[in-house]
């Protein structure tokens, strides 16, 4: 099997991101980026937003084309998902989602398809990680692991989801069954199955 292609693209502030052993990884949690490209993802993850002088990304993204960038070794806490960051690798897949409006509740449908090179590239770095972190064995979607809700922007009265993704258009029967991982985080856990 040929080495996966991952372009190294670290963040400025990996450094001050705390440090962990590889066995301390038991979960991968999806995202999509909710974004219109990798440009503007990059822009997000670089941004300081906290005390410690570090922002918010996940470890790998994914873009359209398949092609693969890490952005936050595996060995460092990333901060991705509220809650689950120490024991965690955040992926995120580039994808609208609800871009630019995000907590309008007349737009919470997330209509962009990922692509095939996407969903093939998300297996063969699952694969790979598979190998790395011998203790990873669950994942889960951003929206399984966060499930607040926020005023939504149109309209305070009314709330919406804070996260949707990697949303109904991500083919989880498909990634359960090539990942050999079991999802948690939902009341659909299940392995290899249609969720």
């Amino acid at each position: 099997m040929p080495m996966l292609a991952i372009h190294d693209q670290l963040l400025p502030y990996v450094a001050k991101l705390p440090e962990r052993p590889a066995s301390a990884v038991t979960l991968v949690v999806i995202h999509c980026t909710e974004l219109p490209d990798l440009a503007m993802a990059r822009e997000y993850g670089e941004k300081v937003l906290y005390e410690s002088g570090t922002g918010a990304s996940g470890h790998y993204y994914i873009d359209r084309d398949g092609a693969i960038y890490r952005y936050v070794p595996g060995t460092r806490v990333a901060n991705h998902v509220r809650g689950h960051n120490p024991p965690s690798i955040g992926i995120e897949l580039v994808n609208q989602g609800r871009y630019p409006h995000w907590f309008d509740s007349r737009r919470q449908s997330m209509t962009e398809p990922y692509s095939a090179a996407q969903i093939a590239s998300l297996l063969a770095l699952l694969a790979q990680l598979r190998k790395e972190y011998p203790n990873l064995r669950n994942i889960a979607g951003h929206e399984d692991l966060d499930t607040a809700h926020v005023p939504a922007s149109d309209d305070p009265g009314r709330e919406v989801p804070r996260k949707l993704d990697p949303g109904p258009l991500f083919p989880w029967s498909e990634v359960l069954a090539g990942s050999a991982l079991t999802r948690i985080g939902t009341e659909r856990e299940s392995r290899g199955t249609p969720v």
